[in-house]
């Protein structure tokens, strides 16, 4: 999910990675679900990404 909201908003892993201030690999292994974020972490992507709260409670289900 997160993958897909920021390249629809034409981001680089890069770019949202120093947004939210965590390194670019960290949000790497958040996007590939390989590390559990922090809720502050989480917080800062869906609202960055603008993320619907819909899409947010499918993504905490799985």
């Amino acid at each position: 999910m997160i993958k897909q909201y920021r390249l629809s908003k034409e981001l680089s892993q890069e770019e949202l990675a120093e947004e939210i201030g965590i390194s670019w690999r960290q949000l790497q292994r958040i996007e590939h679900n390989e590390e559990n974020t922090r809720i502050s972490t989480f917080k800062k992507i869906v609202k960055i990404l603008n993320v619907p709260d819909e899409e947010i409670i499918k993504f905490i289900k799985k």
